[in-house]
């Protein structure tokens, strides 16, 4: 696999796979909403904070779109992640949040915050795994704190932060 930074054609490329990737969760409106959260303009401005994985033929395996936060400095933000399902368990989004928490230390962060829908079991398994911890809500779905409307009127969302490491500052100088 290499890695690159994204480009403004490669919008539609990641859109292409969504739907796949998420293996059509939420039907039409999740497919809808997915696609919502990623315009060009995430391709074309946050290039230097975003990754895109391609295998030896050109398949797109994997990204990460993700910034520094310009109303809170010390903060990065991890917008939207997807690895090709044929390649989960092996590492590979670990390996991106990794390479995330090194640039975000190396521009000054001191903390990644980050967000997943409600239900979704395995996201939020993962980002508790890697350090992350879920910020306290008003409601519970399925046990787990959401915050209410995060994303509008009836858009839960489950919002997690993670402080950034003397190790993530480390991985930041060999990066």
């Amino acid at each position: 696999m290499r890695w690159r930074r994204p480009g403004g054609a490669d919008q539609a490329r990641v859109l292409a796979v969504l739907d796949d990737w998420w293996g059509a969760l939420g039907g039409e409106a999740g497919s809808r909403q997915r696609a919502l959260l990623l315009p060009r303009l995430f391709f074309q401005h946050f290039a230097d904070t975003s990754l895109l994985g391609e295998a030896t033929d050109g398949r797109l395996t994997a990204f990460l779109i993700g910034f520094r936060s310009a109303a809170q400095p010390d903060a990065a933000y991890i917008h939207f992640v997807g690895v090709d399902p044929a390649l989960r368990r092996r590492g590979v989004a670990a390996g991106l949040y990794r390479w995330f928490f090194a640039q975000a230390a190396a521009g000054g962060a001191r903390r990644v915050d980050a967000i997943t829908s409600p239900g979704n079991a395995t996201s939020v398994a993962f980002h508790t795994a890697i350090g992350f911890r879920i910020i306290p809500g008003r409601r519970t779905v399925d046990g787990v704190d959401v915050q209410v409307d995060y994303d509008g009127p009836g858009l839960h969302r489950i919002a997690f932060t993670r402080p950034l490491t003397p190790a993530d500052t480390a991985r930041a100088s060999e990066s």
